[in-house]
């Protein structure tokens, strides 16, 4: 589990660093971002996980989002990871934006091109939660995570697959129903063949019917002016439907005039870290 350190920068009385790994589960070096707060000098805090979108790598989150503030303020590690394998060297992995490099949909794909490599699920929940308890500062079974758009995705289907693995979950414009939207069918497809009963399995309006686990808040916000709600590829409104019928408790809340970005993103950071620390620092 040999870290190399890419970059370490101070920032709000903390380090935000970025470091390289030889990653077992994805075959290949990956990258992620990590925010040390100052609290993690003298004692072990909780982690909070944040998975990207399509086309991202671990900068986006670390440049943009504006969570460092926060972090500081609450004491929390945030992890952040790129969104994919990379160089791989699979046929068609850079062929488009929303399949292969920079979408690896937190799956863990089962089609023979891309089986070996595209294991984000795995990669996500197990390898590099302990890469983490091995090299930093964190309390193991204290863990939380949220994401974006298809990382909104992961973050749900990593919390309602691994009932009281995270201690909350949180997502900012997520593809809530992948399944039944274009960018999912796409990457279902492709990474878990053509057998819908198989797609099930990583679809949070799905997995959210039978979850059977401690209780998960789960915040969401969404923007009104996100050119992606109204072309069927976010499809909030069948996951809330699916959480009534769990009786899963959901907060959406509809964002009057924002879009999909980042801009978006860092305004209502505050508010989801938050949420995530009244829950970690109990």
């Amino acid at each position: 589990m040999a870290l190399t350190e890419v970059s370490s920068n101070k920032m709000f009385g903390g380090w935000q660093k970025v470091f390289s790994h030889e990653s077992s589960e994805l075959k290949c070096v990956m990258k992620f971002g990590v925010f040390i707060p100052a609290q993690a000098e003298n004692k072990k805090v909780p982690v909070l996980y944040w998975l990207s979108g399509l086309t991202c790598t671990e900068q986006n989150f670390v440049t943009k989002a504006g969570s460092q503030k926060y972090a500081a303020e609450h004491g929390l590690i945030i992890v952040a990871p790129d969104t994919s394998p990379r160089g791989c060297n699979i046929e068609g992995e850079d062929d488009a934006y929303d399949f292969g490099s920079g979408a690896g949909f937190y799956v863990n794909a089962t089609q023979d091109k891309w089986k070996t490599n595209y294991r984000m699920y795995a990669y996500v929940t197990e390898e590099l939660p302990a890469v983490i308890t091995s090299n930093f500062a964190a309390i193991p079974d204290k863990m939380s995570i949220f994401g974006h758009s298809m990382g909104g995705h992961g973050a749900l289907i990593c919390a309602l697959k691994n009932p009281g693995k995270y201690k909350s979950v949180s997502a900012f414009a997520p593809i809530c129903n992948p399944m039944n939207c274009p960018w999912g069918q796409k990457a279902f497809s492709g990474y878990l063949g053509e057998n819908k009963d198989d797609w099930k399995a990583y679809d949070a309006t799905e997995l959210v019917k039978q979850y059977n686990g401690p209780p998960l808040e789960i915040h969401i916000d969404q923007g009104k002016a996100d050119n992606f709600l109204p072309a069927g590829q976010l499809l909030p409104d069948n996951f809330v439907a699916a959480c009534a019928e769990a009786k899963m408790p959901v907060v959406l809340r509809m964002q009057e005039g924002y879009d999909h970005s980042y801009y978006f993103m860092a305004t209502f950071m505050e508010d989801h870290l938050k949420h995530h620390a009244k829950i970690l620092n109990q």
